[in-house]
């Protein structure tokens, strides 16, 4: 007969767990990762997050193309 009790009072926890939880905005990571990319590559169109991402990006994928100004 314990177990009964025991069953419903972890339904209770989960219940009064779920309410508080309901409410809360949710973490959105494509949005945040969005966030984040803020230089693209004039080449490739490829969304990075900063410079010296970008500057290490176009040497290795880019060699033959021209330094763009952003970089020099």
């Amino acid at each position: 007969m314990t177990r009964g009790l025991a069953k419903l009072q972890a339904k209770e926890k989960a219940a009064k767990k779920n309410a508080r939880t309901q409410g809360a905005p949710q973490h959105d990571e494509k949005a945040a990762r969005e966030a984040q990319l803020k230089i693209t590559c004039s080449v490739c169109k490829l969304q990075l997050s900063d410079l010296h991402v970008y500057k290490a990006h176009f040497e290795a994928k880019h060699p033959k193309f021209p330094t763009p100004p952003e970089l020099q």
